[in-house]
Formats: C-alpha cells, sequence, structure tokens
C-alpha cells in the first residue's frame, strides 16, 4: 500500500471503542461520521445528552475520544482530525430521546396520513409525544391544542430554528441550541486534533 493510501475504516469496531468512552463522559454518542481528503481523514464524532451538552462537555469528550483513538491502532498510520460536534438543528427526530431532548422546541412533524403539524414538544413518552400546536394551525384545522402523536403516526419531523427564543440568554452555553447556530449546521469545537502521523497543521 502506498503512503498516500489510506486504509478502510471499521466504523462498526470503532463506534464500539468509542460508545463506552464517550458514556463515562456523561453524554450518548449520536452519529460518527469520516471523510476523506487525500491521505488524510476527517473523524465527526457527534454527541448529545439530555440538556445538551456544553463547551465544556465538548472539551472533556474530545479529550476522552483523542485518547482512546490513539491507543487504537484501526486507524494505521494514516493522519486523521478529530472534530466533536453537538447535533445541529436539522437533525431529524427519529427515536423517543430525540424527542425527549426536545422538549420545549418547536417542531415541525409530517404525518403519514398526510399534512403537517408544527407545535412545541409538551412531552415525549416512550411510544408518543405530545405537541402542543400553534394557535393559528389549530384554528385552522380545528383542532385542539395539543395532540398526542404515536411516534408510528410521524413520518418524519425537524426542530424549527427560532431566533428570538426568551431562554435563549440562559442557554448561550450549550452547545447544540438552535439558537446558537442560525445556518442549522452542527456546532463543533474551535480545535481540531490531529491523530498518528500528522503534519503539524491546526
Amino acid at each position: 500500500m502506498s503512503p498516500t493510501a489510506a486504509s478502510r475504516l471499521d466504523r462498526q469496531k470503532l463506534r464500539a471503542l468509542l460508545e463506552p468512552v464517550v458514556e463515562r463522559s456523561g453524554a450518548e454518542l449520536e452519529d460518527l461520521t469520516e471523510q476523506r481528503a487525500g491521505s488524510r481523514r476527517l473523524l465527526r464524532v457527534v454527541v448529545d445528552r439530555d440538556g445538551g451538552v456544553s463547551l465544556d462537555d465538548i472539551a472533556e469528550v474530545t479529550r476522552s475520544v483523542s485518547d482512546a483513538l490513539d491507543a487504537y491502532d484501526g486507524l494505521g498510520d494514516t493522519a486523521y482530525v478529530l472534530e466533536v460536534t453537538s447535533p445541529g438543528v436539522d437533525r431529524p427526530l427519529t427515536t423517543p430521546r430525540h424527542w425527549r431532548r426536545a422538549t420545549g422546541r418547536l417542531v415541525k412533524a409530517t404525518l403519514v396520513a398526510g399534512g403537517e403539524l408544527v407545535g412545541r414538544v409538551v412531552a415525549a413518552a416512550d411510544e408518543s409525544v405530545t405537541l402542543l400546536v400553534e394557535q393559528a394551525q389549530a384554528k385552522q384545522k380545528q383542532a385542539q391544542p395539543e395532540r398526542t402523536l404515536a411516534y408510528g403516526e410521524i413520518a418524519k419531523a425537524r426542530m424549527q430554528v427560532e431566533f428570538n427564543r426568551a431562554d435563549d440568554a440562559e442557554d448561550e452555553d450549550v452547545v447544540g441550541d438552535p439558537g446558537d447556530d442560525e445556518d442549522g449546521d452542527e456546532d463543533r469545537t474551535d480545535g481540531r486534533v490531529l491523530g498518528p502521523g500528522r503534519t503539524g497543521e491546526s
């Protein structure tokens, strides 16, 4: 293999390695992606937890994940860049824990039976979610202000960006709040960690 060729990454093994590392830091591993740029690769680790993750949480997870990757031989000698991020506002709500973490947030849900609902998440259980439907929409559809939906009734859903939330000032140190990143991209740490074979760039 040429020195510039990157070995194939076994993401299943890497996820199995990193999940307990992230959990020991008090968070959960939401996603793990890889992007290649020539002979180097970018590893993006997406983490979250109830109440959101702070910048200090991200820094702690970054240190723990970096240490685990340095001891992992599955990356070979290929240089890598590590990014630890929180989910962006454009993340689909696909599991009960996603809905639970969206409590108090405005969401748009496309229904399996057709149509859409825009409402604020009031409560999220293991099998269903309760939305406080927007007043104008509730009147238009003659719907109850609150509506409980089984997750099976929802085809897809995403949080909506809100620019003037009253509690934005209280949440300003929490990464992943929709008000933190207006373009909907994932929030991330300012720095990057270079792995084996690093060139010294930052």
